[in-house]
């Protein structure tokens, strides 16, 4: 968005649109949360067992799509750990990843999809981490995927299609749903 927006008006015309139709308010589909370490080894086995504590599910091991002889990845070798999050597990970490960036969010951050990605430098951050020396300190990143009703659409096995591009969840709306439904300042917008 080049021009000024109007926040208040924006706000106004999605949510009077949402309104209007019951499937067309979004929801979080999935959280994911991902802790790169570029190396297998000790140090992944760490990040895994972090990530566990941190949302009390087991996270899967993530591999190295092509080989890096600068950095010593072979492909095929395991990097990171991620872990996937739906329904009140997804909104209660999403919550706590929240809080520990100050509920800010650059307008940067958010795709054309609906989709929303931000980082947390130190796990320490989130409410109720504590630090452990045994662990170390991991950075994050979490990726929150919006949807509407009906996406179930592309997904099914028997008379698959694709959902279109009227349907699918706009950055605008990505950010009403951050600031009305999550308490979320937008940054950069406006």
């Amino acid at each position: 968005m080049s021009e000024q927006v109007d926040v208040g008006e924006l706000v106004k015309r999605v949510v009077s649109r949402w309104s209007s139709n019951k499937m067309l308010e979004p929801r979080i589909a999935k959280v994911v949360v991902n802790i790169g370490v570029g190396a297998s080894g000790e140090r992944l086995e760490k990040a895994a067992k972090l990530l566990e504590q941190l949302v009390k599910q087991e996270p899967s091991l993530r591999r190295a799509k092509r080989s890096i002889k600068e950095f010593n990845v072979k492909r095929g070798e395991p990097i990171a750990v991620a872990v996937t999050l739906r329904g009140s597990k997804a909104l209660e970490f999403l919550d706590k990843a929240l809080a520990a960036i100050g509920r800010r969010v650059k307008y940067s951050s958010f795709d054309d999809y609906g989709n929303v990605s931000f980082g947390i430098k130190e796990h320490i951050m989130l409410p109720g981490a504590k630090y452990d020396p045994d662990i170390g300190i991991f950075g994050m990143d979490v990726v929150v995927k919006l949807e509407r009703p009906g996406y179930r659409v592309m997904r099914r096995r028997r008379c698959r299609s694709s959902v279109p591009r009227r349907h699918r969840v706009s950055r605008e709306e990505a950010v009403v749903f951050f600031m009305n439904n999550l308490g979320v300042k937008v940054v950069g917008l406006g």
